[in-house]
């Protein structure tokens, strides 16, 4: 059986990819917290929703890149 191999700098690129869909829904919580006057300790409260929210946009990226990739795939030469 071949064993899948995955080089560090692609986990550092997902790793950022992830951190950075973490800080906009973390920023997006702030800003409803600001929007609507709530309480600042929902900040930290509401981290459950925080990470779903990470979660969902992260699926949403990795699904826009796949297309992407798909259509370079698609219209890319064949040699």
């Amino acid at each position: 059986m071949r064993e899948i191999v995955i080089k560090s700098h692609t986990i550092k690129r997902e790793f950022f990819i992830l951190l950075s869909c973490f800080l906009f829904a973390f920023l997006l919580n702030a800003f409803a917290i600001n929007k609507f006057g709530t309480s600042w300790s929902e900040l930290f409260t509401q981290i459950g929703y925080v990470v779903v929210i990470t979660a969902v946009v992260y699926v949403l990226l990795a699904l826009f890149r796949l297309v992407i990739w798909l259509i370079m795939r698609l219209f890319r030469r064949k040699r």
